[in-house]
């Protein structure tokens, strides 16, 4: 029996500008429907790497591929029609436009007008904001702001979508409502998210891939990856003043 292709799997990635190597040798494999976090010092290639998946970068050696598809030589909107959305720490919502209109134009990119109108109302409903409907973007509190722009993102339903710190400057309160988001919209799409908040990486990691100086450390599940030395020595460490996760 043929396996599916991985939604997305990268051979020998690596990409130099000039004599940096920002990334080299990383083997990464996702499955449809997984949620995997990708942790790892600053600097260690993260962000890079989102960058190749989206095409902003092009890999200097290996290659990349989407649900079975190579993206060499794809411009990044031909990437994002393959079904990879992404959603970085960059405001890009309209901030004069409602929270439905937001969500509706969005939606609209790849719909007819009938059809935006329902993902809207769904989009709605899914991050639970639907009494703000009407309301201007920019009067919403930060999380709220958050969750609109998550919503941007599934409104256009992808197979996979990339976030990148999605719990950064967010009340307590706000990161449990992120995380029981993050784990709604898994149900429909793979994720992967970029984070350095390690109660927020316990809430909804199940696999966790650990970044090192433009390689993959290691790659387990959290609670392995949380109490390996390795891990320890070159991140958490640092990050946590010491203490034990």
């Amino acid at each position: 029996m043929i396996s599916p292709a991985k939604l997305v799997e990268t051979k020998d990635l690596g990409i130099h500008f000039g004599g940096l190597k920002a990334i080299q040798n990383v083997n990464f494999t996702l499955d449809q429907g997984e949620l995997r976090c990708l942790i790892g010092p600053n600097g260690a290639g993260k962000t890079t790497f989102f960058r190749l998946l989206t095409g902003v970068h092009k890999p200097s050696v290996g290659s990349v591929s989407i649900d079975g598809t190579p993206i060499k030589g794809l411009q990044t909107h031909q990437i994002a029609e393959l079904g990879v959305g992404i959603k970085t720490q960059i405001p890009s919502l309209f901030d004069n436009l409602t929270v439905r209109e937001n969500l509706w134009l969005s939606a609209r990119k790849r719909n007819c007008r009938a059809e935006a109108d329902r993902i809207a109302e769904e989009v709605l409903e899914t991050i639970q904001l639907g009494r703000l409907a009407k309301t201007e973007v920019a009067k919403l509190a930060h999380g709220q702001r958050q969750w609109v722009e998550l919503g941007v993102v599934i409104a256009s339903r992808p197979k996979l979508i990339l976030l990148d710190e999605p719990a950064a400057g967010m009340t307590g309160h706000e990161r449990e409502r992120t995380a029981e988001l993050i784990r709604d919209i898994n149900r429909a799409c793979a994720i992967i998210v970029v984070e350095h908040d390690m109660e927020f990486i316990k809430m909804i990691a199940k696999t966790v891939t650990v970044f090192n100086r433009g390689e993959v450390l290691m790659e387990d599940t959290v609670g392995k990856v949380l109490s390996d030395q390795r891990v320890k020595d070159v991140y958490l460490g640092k990050q946590t003043g010491g203490v034990t996760l």
